[in-house]
């Protein structure tokens, strides 16, 4: 019998590859926890090595600044920050404890999946919804997607440098870094830049 994970705080991973012949990684995580919940984000700026580094540490700054936040705002923020680089997907959940809720909003191919520590939930994992676009360049209409999430509920973000199959492998009771490297080795490309961010909700 599978037993269900508690923890009285989040906790999260961050595995990641840079494209082979760069020495920099265009993709980036972001975790920023504070009292009434947590922004988590995964940006993959658009080609790789140096350029793809700054565009992705522009994004990431600009997140890190400006959270706590509404998503929608957020991610008008790193788009007119991006606009003098080559711009960059960006996946982001916005957690609220208290509503027990999270916040998901976006835009390019950083794939999400949400999967509940409770295994009689259905459906186990819930992929997330992105739209196409390139923040920094053209982005399309936001539409925000709001899901109940309980503790002990983990978020996997994954760059496209990751193969979409890794929703096979999501067992509940492995913790984040171990299944962020996991799935890495497992479902990496090694033909681009990747990143899995794996973050764990604790109780609330």
């Amino acid at each position: 019998m599978e037993t269900k994970i508690k923890s009285r705080t989040p906790a999260w991973g961050v595995a990641s590859l840079t494209s082979p012949g760069e020495y920099e990684c265009g993709d980036r995580g972001v975790v920023r926890v504070y009292d009434e919940g947590a922004v988590v984000a995964a940006i993959d700026a658009l080609g790789h090595g140096r350029d793809a580094a700054y565009a992705a540490g522009v994004a990431a700054r600009t997140l890190e600044q400006h959270a706590p936040g509404d998503p929608e705002e957020l991610l008008r923020r790193c788009h007119a920050d991006l606009q003098r680089t080559r711009g960059a997907a960006v996946s982001m959940a916005v957690f609220n404890w208290r509503a027990g809720i999270a916040t998901w909003l976006g835009v390019g191919n950083v794939a999400g999946a949400l999967m509940r520590a409770d295994p009689d939930v259905r459906p186990r994992v819930e992929q997330l919804v992105v739209f196409g676009g390139v923040v920094g360049y053209q982005m399309p209409e936001l539409y925000r997607t709001v899901v109940k999430v309980m503790p002990g509920d983990t978020l996997v973000l994954a760059t496209d440098g990751v193969r979409g199959e890794f929703t096979k492998i999501l067992p509940a009771a492995v913790d984040p870094q171990p299944l962020a490297n996991r799935i890495l080795d497992a479902y990496a490309t090694r033909g681009d830049d990747a990143l899995v961010l794996v973050f764990r909700c604790g109780d609330f």
